[in-house]
């Protein structure tokens, strides 16, 4: 048994991760701004505090945990990374966070292991123009040039990690995600990603769905029971990171709206309208972490869809909002 701090264990994967690490027999304190959204949190302990003040990020490291997962972040899907409206927020409060906890550690000579969750959002804009055939290999992250201001902060951060794991032999792991969906996340309050918006407009769908963009930008969507897997197994292993986890399957925005359609048992008509899309191709890449972990996640994407779609199914029937930022 350990004992393990989540970060961000108020959000959709932190929140998962704190049942995940439950069942597994561990000790599990949560912190973040607010409790989980949909369901009573798992953790032993939750902390209801905010990591963007020093004196807070370093009380915890003071409890001496084992493993820290730290997921705390202000983030969204395209509604609220890729318009630019909120790009001074993003970077301050995720910035502020990382450099509180590392700081706290540095200062308390922390033995923890802090795992940090960057983003596929930080490779190269230039090379996912294709959407057949993006390049995302981990090395191709530099030179840097990524489409928005949110993936600027997830290079600065891992290079952050990476800087106190040299000076300071910080025990780091660096993780960057890709498109993680599931149940019990955001789905109608402007940041949710994309499964989650296009399973919300399927269930309230009465023939026509709108889509931005033109619908042929591709991306992979990595389940989350997959996701914790990979958390936990690049948390206890020896690859410092950065790796990729995500799926290699890739599949069309248009095409994953059809999906969800079948799922849901509807016909539909697409309707691509002008709004926030992001690169047009993106897609995991896993050679990587099949070589340092001899593991890559299942394709898991119908199955995950249709927990999904049942979930947020449920609660559009229901009517019950989901306003809370």
């Amino acid at each position: 048994m350990k004992k393990i701090l989540v970060c961000g264990a108020g959000g959709f994967i932190g929140h998962h991760l704190v049942k995940h690490l439950k069942n597994q027999g561990h000790k599990v304190f949560g912190v973040d701004l607010k409790f989980p959204r949909y369901e009573e949190t798992a953790a032993d302990t939750f902390i209801i505090s905010d990591l963007r003040h020093p004196e807070l990020a370093k009380s915890l490291v003071k409890m001496g945990f084992d493993q820290i997962y730290q997921f705390a972040a202000d983030m969204g899907g395209a509604g609220y990374v890729f318009t630019g409206d909120n790009d001074a927020d993003i970077m301050h409060n995720s910035c502020l966070i990382n450099l509180n906890m590392l700081h706290a550690m540095k200062e308390e000579q922390s033995k923890s292991r802090i795992l940090y969750t960057s983003s596929a959002c930080g490779y190269p804009s230039h090379n996912q123009t294709d959407p057949d055939n993006p390049l995302l290999e981990e090395s191709s992250m530099y030179p840097a040039n990524p489409d928005s201001n949110y993936g600027w902060e997830k290079i600065y951060s891992e290079r952050l990690y990476e800087s106190y794991h040299r000076n300071y032999d910080i025990d780091v792991r660096i993780v960057r995600l890709h498109n993680v969906f599931g149940p019990l996340g955001t789905w109608n309050n402007g940041r949710e990603k994309a499964p989650a918006a296009i399973c919300r407009k399927v269930s309230m769908s009465e023939g026509t769905v709108e889509i931005w963009g033109p619908g042929n930008q591709t991306r992979s969507f990595l389940y989350i029971d997959e996701c914790l897997e990979g958390l936990t197994r690049m948390m206890n292993g020896d690859f410092i990171g950065p790796v990729n986890l995500g799926s290699t399957r890739m599949i069309s925005i248009n095409d994953l709206t059809k999906l969800v359609a079948n799922i849901a048992g509807k016909e539909i008509t697409i309707n691509n309208v002008p709004g926030p899309v992001g690169v047009m191709g993106r897609n995991s890449d896993n050679r990587l972490i099949q070589e340092k972990l001899g593991w890559s996640p299942a394709d898991n994407l119908e199955q995950g869809l249709k927990e999904t779609y049942d979930w947020i199914d449920n609660l559009v029937k229901n009517n019950i909002q989901d306003y809370d930022s």
